[in-house]
């Protein structure tokens, strides 16, 4: 591993100091790949909360407003800051959504931090979309 000046080798992996050590999976799923509007954001562990997605109307940005689906059985919708209307529309896709991916998303919530590219790549690829 190469280092950038002003890090120590420890932290040179990254700007914001995560270590390779603390390396983390995550996706962001497109139209295309979900059938739902907007980006589907789906991560490994990396948190004290429990398993769950991200949907965002858009692109997801940093801090930007979502829908949060939780895993559990039944799912459910936790609106992160978007207007009440767009948060109904995006709940009534994305937990169908959620849903039906459950047990995938479980895999890679608890395995996929030590996921090859080509796991990773398969996870993607044997994900349900929507109609």
């Amino acid at each position: 591993m190469t280092t950038r000046p002003g890090l120590r080798e420890e932290q040179s992996g990254f700007a914001s100091g995560i270590t390779d050590d603390e390396m983390f999976e995550m996706v962001n799923l497109a139209t295309r790949r979900t059938g739902l509007a907007g980006t589907i954001h789906v991560s490994t562990r990396r948190a004290s909360h429990g398993p769950r997605i991200k949907w965002f109307p858009g692109r997801p940005t940093a801090d930007a407003p979502c829908l949060i689906v939780t895993l559990d059985t039944p799912p459910r919708a936790i609106n992160h800051g978007l207007p009440d209307r767009v948060a109904r529309e995006g709940e009534a896709v994305a937990m169908v959504w959620a849903e039906r991916n459950r047990e995938a998303l479980l895999r890679f919530w608890t395995d996929g931090l030590s996921w090859d590219s080509d796991e990773v790549q398969a996870f993607i690829d044997g994900l349900a979309k929507l109609p």
